[in-house]
């Protein structure tokens, strides 16, 4: 049975019998961050899109560990000039195998590209990962509005579903509410708010929400928190 924890803003871990897997591990300079880059040792990382708040430490962290990174083409083509040796790229509609899973990229409606300090970097696409492990199917909307093609993603048979409510710069709490009923996950789980002003946002009215408009359940986990699937 795998296990979650949510680290803040979009960051996440997967811990299953195979090992750990983390999504967006955006760590260094996240004021919600429940872990530091150095406490985290995953064999996989999975990342959404090229956005600093995304990909945060995994250069660093797939130095330090060997770890494959999966993401789009164009972000896993700059990580690997970047010294990631294991970066595996593929685009939407892709399926990547990973140690203990599989992770299916699907679209979503955002921008992605990475600033390094003076300018903006590894154009591309962003993605929503639909991630299969120990038996439990995850999907991972990463940045993104709602979209009618979520129904095709519901499709997938969702255990959970994890999703962005801080508006601003992805969709907000009233349409994540939307999305989840396209989706029909067994469990839902936001993302992407009160790390910063601009996004901030109360999880327990969005849980409500949930609860009176869908058939899922909500936990807004707490960084630091975790759930077994």
């Amino acid at each position: 049975m795998p296990k979650l924890t949510y680290l803040g803003h979009s960051a996440f871990l997967i811990e299953s019998a195979e090992g750990t897997v983390a999504v967006d591990p955006f760590l260094s300079g996240n004021p919600m961050a429940a872990r530091t880059a150095e406490d985290i040792a995953p064999h996989t990382i999975l990342l959404t899109h090229a956005h600093n708040d995304h990909v945060g430490d995994t250069v660093a962290i797939a130095k330090r560990t060997g770890a494959q990174v999966i993401s789009t083409f164009e972000l896993g083509e700059w990580l690997a000039t970047q010294g990631v040796t294991n970066a595996t790229n593929g685009n939407h509609g892709g399926t990547i195998a990973f140690t203990g899973g599989t992770a299916k990229l699907v679209p979503a409606w955002h921008t992605s590209s990475y600033f390094d300090g003076e300018r903006f970097v590894a154009p591309g696409v962003p993605a929503g990962l639909i991630v299969r492990i120990d038996g439990k199917t995850i999907y991972f909307a990463g940045d993104t509005c709602l979209f009618g093609d979520m129904r095709l993603i519901g499709d997938e048979g969702l255990d959970v579903a994890v999703v962005p409510i801080g508006d601003r710069f992805t969709m907000g709490p009233a349409d994540a509410v939307k999305a989840v009923g396209f989706l029909r996950p067994g469990l839902v789980i936001p993302c992407h708010y009160n790390t910063f002003p601009v996004i901030e946002q109360d999880g327990a009215a969005f849980a409500a929400a949930v609860a009176a408009n869908t058939t899922a359940r909500c936990n807004p986990l707490k960084p630091g928190a975790s759930v077994d699937l």
